[in-house]
């Protein structure tokens, strides 16, 4: 039988090459290309197609294409025992075609169609699985992001004013009254499809989908949409005063990482901290620093991917079970996969020299460099410690000495699999540095003192010594609030968003959704709207249908009549 995954992921890896070779091509000589596709000519009417390319969509895209098809790859064992195994090849395929869309759209129309097919294929993955939580969940996500896609429609329509729907046009523009809605309504859709606060609640729900799709969504795909049309939109929004959404990103990224430290779902704390790097990507483009943000955005792509494959493998071999507290020891078994964890987790810490390190480094030195109060300074260093915190208790209970729940376990790793997470952990370990001499190729100098050139790496070390004495905690310490009470339950329910997303909205939504039930179909309602016109055009007919009898009375009267009136005239 021919294998479609297979060779899908070739040629997606394929056209990963050539755009990134094109890429290098654009970047070294700063060069940048714009299609305008004239499709249809009807009068003085015209539809056309725009395509921009330049280093940053062209490699961005290469990235996605890297990261799907070794995800495609993956999902050819992952996914061959499931019954609808090519339905869910093309669902992927159309995700990713729509991420391509958005990257290389200059136009709003354009990006709405890419936008907008990501929200709902996104939607067709997370209830890929039939059952009431994948449900709840796909509903949730597709609703959130609803409110982004909302906000590019009256960006559209607010566009009008301008003449033109390339935002290429209005960087260098500038109209206080106009520029100022574009750039709120576009932080709008971006906080959405971003996962910021308030619509943090969606991330993690839509871990209901399969794994693979997991990787693909939280490393290079759905959730860096937001973040990439906020790089697009970069220069146009420093014109403005950012400092309220820059609070917003820096508490979605301290919220994200608490969240994390006391959460037992592996799929789940890997989302939180997709979560808590989003946040820094955001709270990175308010501060100003765009490439930077773009930087972080791409390795983290890498290491994310990697870090969801392996989770997805730890999770096949466990019996399906996604708990951590049934883990324990799985080094013994798993060696090649937990190293590839490891290395991963690492990157995410920002460990020095991994691809992470080199662009959450050069972060924090632009953020300490820059003017921002002390509020958003310790914000932003104890989410770094956060971050160490929650990887490290990640690595302790599912390959340390912990001992697990589950007594029997099928530990198997699949070649195939494996072959799959080459790929990613050469790019966790080497993007950062390749990317750096790339994308500045002019080193940055940032004279600090000792202690604060040091800051970085000593939160990430006290973060990973909390998270090792929090992990090694009895279940009988009461220390740091073990026991059940309000402040684990806040930290935990990640702020009562989810609840505030949804029994918060459904909940007068139903009072008021009875109440008209009575009133209008049940009462009144029914009988002067739903019914009137029935019951007229049923009196008509059955009148209608009297005179087609051919009844001689009827006839007969009416001759008479039209007599009497022709004697009366």
């Amino acid at each position: 039988m021919f294998n479609y995954y297979k060779f899908w992921s070739f040629i997606l890896l394929l056209i990963g090459m050539i755009f990134l070779l094109f890429g290098f091509n654009f970047l070294c000589n700063m060069y940048s290309m714009f299609f305008d596709w004239e499709i249809i000519t009807l009068n003085s009417s015209y539809l056309s197609m725009s395509i921009y390319l330049d280093w940053m969509s062209l490699l961005f895209m290469s990235g996605v294409l890297f990261i799907s098809s070794m995800v495609i790859f993956y999902s050819t064992s992952y996914m061959s025992l499931d019954l609808f195994k090519v339905r869910f090849l093309f669902i992927v395929l159309l995700f990713v075609l729509s991420m391509m869309f958005l990257i290389i759209s200059p136009n709003m129309i354009s990006i709405l169609l890419g936008w907008d097919g990501l929200g709902l294929v996104s939607y067709c993955l997370v209830i890929y699985y039939q059952n009431y939580k994948s449900y709840n969940a796909g509903m949730l996500t597709v609703l959130s992001n609803r409110i982004g896609d909302v906000a590019i429609l009256i960006s559209i329509a607010w566009l009008f004013n301008l003449g033109s729907w390339n935002y290429i046009y209005y960087l260098s523009f500038f109209s206080y009254q106009i520029s100022f809605w574009v750039v709120f309504l576009i932080v709008l859709a971006a906080f959405t499809k971003s996962a910021q606060i308030p619509f943090s609640s969606w991330l993690p729900a839509a871990m209901a989908a399969p794994t693979p799709v997991s990787a693909l969504v939280h490393s290079s795909t759905l959730v860096t949409a937001g973040v990439y049309l906020l790089i697009r939109y970069s220069d146009l929004m420093n014109s403005f005063f950012m400092g309220y959404f820059l609070l917003i990103s820096c508490l979605t990224m301290f919220m994200s990482g608490l969240a994390a430290n006391f959460e037992y779902d592996l799929k789940k704390i890997i989302a939180l901290s997709t979560l808590s790097q989003l946040g820094l990507m955001m709270s990175l483009l308010f501060m100003g620093y765009s490439s930077c943000s773009y930087f972080h955005m791409l390795t983290h792509a890498f290491f994310k991917a990697l870090m969801f494959l392996c989770a997805g493998l730890i999770i096949h071999c466990m019996n399906d079970s996604q708990d951590i507290r049934h883990m324990g020891g799985l080094i013994y078994c798993l060696p090649y996969t937990c190293s590839c964890f490891c290395i991963s987790n690492l990157s995410l810490c920002g460990f020095s020299f991994l691809s992470g390190f080199y662009s959450k480094d050069l972060a924090l030195e632009q953020m300490s460099f820059n003017y921002y109060n002390l509020y958003i300074y310790l914000l932003f260093y104890l989410s770094i410690g956060l971050t160490a915190c929650y990887s490290l208790r990640l690595i302790y209970f599912c390959f340390g000495n912990y001992n697990g729940l589950f007594s029997s376990s099928c530990y198997n790793e699949d070649p195939i699999m494996l072959f799959s997470l080459i790929l990613l952990t050469f790019l966790s370990i080497f993007s950062g540095s390749m990317l750096m001499w790339l994308i500045f190729p002019y080193p940055n100098f940032f004279c600090f003192p000792l202690l604060m050139k040091l800051m970085p790496i000593i939160f990430v070390f006290l973060g990973a010594w909390l998270g090792y004495s929090l992990s090694m905690l009895s279940v009988f310490c009461s220390v740091f609030g073990i026991y059940y009470n309000y402040l684990i339950e806040i930290i935990s329910c990640m702020w009562f968003m989810p609840s505030f997303s949804t029994y918060m909205l459904y909940n007068k939504g139903l009072v008021f959704s009875k109440m008209s039930s009575s009133f209008m179909d049940s009462s009144w309602g029914e009988f002067m709207i739903s019914s009137s016109l029935v019951s007229l055009v049923n009196y008509l007919s059955s009148f209608y249908s009297l005179y087609q009898m051919n009844n001689v009375k009827i006839y007969l009267i009416s001759f008479l009549f039209m007599i009497f009136f022709l004697m009366l005239i």
